[in-house]
């Protein structure tokens, strides 16, 4: 704090600045955002959580701790990090009531350091609101340490279709290791006219799953096919969907099982297509089939059963865990007015036009003029995070909509 300074430069008037009159003027435009930052739908939310956490603490037993008194000190601990922003919160508040009265003192170079303190103070109190509560009242994603799966199908378009999900698939391929994540491709039906029919990558690393999920849907493009001759510009679309892709460790010592064996028929077949003297020559090629579901998954690529078999089972695990994240997130918002369309993977989402160098993600309402650079996959974060931060925000919403 500056109060020291302020009460020696009462004693000893200086000379008036010009930067002093400014500072002053910043400050009374700042005062009333700061004055209403209290009123805040998220001040408010944070401050019934402290209250609820004083209760818990006025409840619970000075004798022998019951059950229910551990319950209340483990929900006691989890808010201690909000009750401490609280705390900094409270104090920057009444830091800055204090400064108020010293932004009209006489003094010029005093009323300068007033409005310094005064800009400081307002910007860590916003600074509270906007970032370190949110942080705090937004649980921790549960799918944070999940990598990902990424399965991409042309659809409306024909040849044009399917040398676009090959562009997709190398886009995704160039984002991730500008990320640094480990990419694979698994599995892919390449066409002899060009381009590829389906694809299914792998993605590994910290967070690629909350990065990517997102990009499930219908991804749109619009250019002029090489084959055109009158220069007409055709619409394709290709089906990505990203799924949550699990350690082998971790879904086998899971308490909550996606499947059990008996529900799986297991399937073995000759293996189809190029692929020199191995193919057609021995029952490499698996079949999995989830019953309950009807989700089938077929593997080929490998050159033996046994890692065509693990690699089906890890994309039927990846479909199932989907499914189940999916139901959970509907439960969660099915008082939400966009609940269709935040669940609708059949929606188009984003629109790449190679005319204008334009890629429009629809549910953001952002445009990028440089498609290239999103092509290359170094363009594609942009979007990533802006999605992120929009799934932020939701969440944040839901938090404050509860009483």
């Amino acid at each position: 704090m500056f109060r020291p300074a302020l009460a020696q430069l009462r004693l000893a008037r200086t000379f008036t600045t010009s930067r002093a009159v400014l500072a002053q003027a910043q400050a009374k435009r700042h005062a009333t955002p700061a004055a209403n930052t209290e009123n805040a739908p998220i001040i408010q939310h944070v401050k019934r959580r402290i209250e609820e956490r004083d209760r818990l603490q006025s409840e619970i037993s000075d004798e022998a701790l019951s059950d229910d008194d551990i319950q209340k000190v483990r929900k006691i601990r989890e808010l201690e990090p909000l009750q401490n922003a609280w705390t900094e919160w409270l104090h920057a508040r009444e830091a800055l009531k204090e400064t108020v009265s010293l932004l009209n003192d006489p003094d010029p170079t005093m009323r300068s350091m007033a409005a310094d303190e005064y800009e400081s103070l307002s910007d860590s109190m916003k600074q509270l609101a906007e970032a370190t509560f949110p942080e705090l009242l937004v649980p921790p994603s549960k799918t944070a340490h999940l990598s990902a799966m990424i399965e991409l199908r042309a659809g409306v378009g024909g040849s044009e279709s399917a040398l676009f999900t090959a562009d997709l698939v190398r886009m995704y391929t160039r984002a991730a290791q500008a990320q640094g994540w480990n990419v694979i491709l698994l599995s892919s039906n390449i066409l002899e006219t060009g381009g590829m029919k389906d694809a299914i990558l792998e993605v590994k690393g910290e967070g690629v799953y909350d990065a990517l999920r997102w990009e499930s849907g219908v991804h749109r493009v619009q250019r002029v096919p090489a084959t055109e001759a009158n220069g007409r510009v055709h619409t394709s679309t290709v089906s990505v969907m990203v799924l949550p892709l699990t350690e082998e460790s971790d879904s086998k010592s899971s308490e909550d099982a996606l499947y059990t064996m008996d529900e799986i028929r297991i399937e073995v077949m000759r293996s189809r297509g190029a692929g020199g003297q191995h193919v057609n020559k021995t029952e490499s090629a698996v079949r999995l089939t989830h019953v309950p579901t009807g989700i089938t998954v077929s593997m080929q690529d490998e050159r033996s059963q046994h890692q065509n078999r693990r690699r089906a089972f890890q994309v039927l695990n990846a479909r199932l865990m989907d499914r189940k994240l999916t139901q959970e997130m509907l439960d969660r918002r099915d008082m939400r007015r966009n609940l269709v369309s935040s669940a609708d993977r059949s929606e188009k989402i984003r629109t790449y036009n190679y005319p204008q160098d334009r890629v429009t993600d629809h549910r953001l309402g952002l445009s990028v003029k440089n498609l290239t650079m999103v092509m290359d996959g170094y363009g594609l974060q942009e979007f990533l995070k802006a999605l992120q931060q929009r799934h932020h925000d939701e969440l944040l919403e839901d938090v404050l909509s509860e009483r």
